[in-house]
């Protein structure tokens, strides 16, 4: 594992968002977040607190369980691929046609 700056102890996220450790355990049991331990200690990277945060959204807000909110992060995943390949397609369309928009 790289620095401990770079992570954040899952006792204070779990404070600061005001879940349950046992919610965070569903999530990494899932696979929706990764849990690095460090002398017995659970921490998560700090570049993954967005994602925690969409997940709790979508929890929240939305009402949407941890089944659910696997499906719908996939369901984004593979937007988020389609729309690089749509775009790396329209590049090299602007580019054969020799024109930018």
């Amino acid at each position: 594992m790289s620095n401990v700056d770079n992570y954040i102890e899952i006792s204070l996220v779990c404070q600061q968002y005001e879940i349950e450790m046992s919610f965070i355990d569903d999530l990494s049991e899932y696979g929706l977040i990764e849990i690095s331990t460090i002398e017995q200690a659970h921490f998560i990277h700090h570049d993954r607190i967005s994602d925690l945060e969409k997940i709790l959204r979508l929890h929240r807000d939305l009402d949407i369980n941890i089944e659910g909110i696997s499906s719908v992060l996939l369901l984004l995943q593979k937007i988020d691929r389609l729309q690089a390949e749509l775009n790396a397609v329209h590049n090299r369309l602007q580019l054969y046609e020799g024109r930018e928009d």
